[in-house]
């Protein structure tokens, strides 16, 4: 049978389509200017700029002691009618009246949300997606000294929508970021900017802590890198970043290999690429790891890969900054690797920075 298809229309459409906020800045102030009007952008594009404040009203759920932490869930609400569930993790050491660097964890797929970043592996699901992914960075953090803040994303974990609640491993390993995407892309918001605005909530909450040294920075590997990346990009708080399985051209790796919903943001393929959103984070420190056997990197790999790597370069380099720019391209597949981040955090935002340093 002889198939009509529309892909290779689409593909043309996007290799003739110029980018309106495509990062070309030749000095600081241009690229000033060019980043606030690709934030304005960006926020307009995710539907962040509909979404409204509320008081978090913390309240903490549970308090578990584990080795080398304690771990507490929290809720807050990030908006007045949205409840966000995360674990706090706590290194053992931390005296009373000492402060830390807060680290948002944020997890991908497969992940039962915060559950495997932290390291809870009473389901045997979870505890095998952390064997396959080194999925509880989060924990690590936490055992290398930092105040980890492990969310539940929307449509992950304990914020699943009905069609995907349940225990059975293939629920708990579910998202349900296909529902959400359909109902918010049809009133104007998307997947990711819910993601993000909840992100900055919770940046909002590390802050306030007292055990909280006023420095906060974020890792997330898959669609966790996706969450670091934009979490980074929209707000100039994250002090360091670090992105793992998510840096690549648009057009092999979400229009030509098709991922999940949440990657999906109506005109973002005409508005920039994901370098010209890494180059948003430039002065600050970002480290990316990059798998060279990660089919998601698209049909050329590392081919689709660093000609992104190379605009974040260069925005690096108008601030005279491009050793906060590492790439750490490993041997394997979909993974977090973790030879070289944790070791680079601590270098670029020890745990136990001062405050106003």
């Amino acid at each position: 049978m002889k198939y009509y298809t529309a892909q290779e229309h689409f593909e043309r459409i996007f290799a003739n389509t110029k980018r309106t906020h495509e990062f070309i800045a030749s000095d600081t102030a241009e690229f000033g200017a060019w980043s606030e009007s690709l934030r304005l952008k960006l926020n307009e594009l995710m539907g962040t700029d509909q979404m409204t404040l509320c008081p978090p009203r913390p309240r903490v759920a549970e308090e578990i002691a584990c080795d080398g932490y304690v771990r507490k869930k929290i809720l807050i609400d990030t908006e007045e009618d949205i409840t966000m569930p995360f674990y706090m993790l706590i290194p053992s050491g931390v005296y009373k009246g000492e402060k830390r660097t807060a680290l948002i964890a944020c997890h991908g797929h497969s992940s039962c949300g915060k559950e495997a970043v932290a390291g809870v592996r009473e389901k045997t699901a979870v505890a095998g997606t952390i064997e396959d992914y080194n999925y509880n960075y989060g924990e690590e953090f936490a055992r290398r000294g930092y105040i980890v803040f492990a969310p539940d994303a929307r449509g992950f974990g304990e914020r699943r929508e009905k069609y995907d609640q349940g225990d059975e491993p293939e629920k708990l390993l579910s998202s349900s970021c296909a529902y959400l995407n359909v109902m918010a892309m049809s009133l104007g918001q998307t997947v990711i900017g819910m993601w993000v605005w909840d992100l900055m909530r919770l940046a909002d909450f590390a802050l306030s802590c007292e055990c909280v040294n006023g420095h906060v920075v974020c890792a997330g590997l898959s669609g966790g890198g996706m969450q670091s990346l934009m979490l980074a990009a929209m707000d100039v708080r994250i002090e360091c970043c670090i992105i793992s399985g998510y840096f690549y051209g648009y057009l092999q790796s979400l229009l030509i290999n098709y991922n999940c919903h949440c990657n999906y943001v109506p005109n973002l393929w005409k508005t920039a690429d994901i370098g010209d959103i890494g180059a948003l984070i430039s002065p600050r420190p970002v480290l990316i790891e990059t798998g060279n056997k990660d089919s998601l990197n698209g049909q050329d790999g590392l081919g689709n890969v660093l000609p992104q790597i190379e605009k974040v370069r260069k925005a690096m380099k108008l601030f005279g900054k491009e050793d906060n720019l590492y790439h750490d391209i490993f041997e394997g597949e979909h993974k977090w690797h973790g030879d070289k981040a944790y070791q680079w955090m601590i270098s670029h935002m020890p745990p136990k920075m001062e405050e106003g340093k």
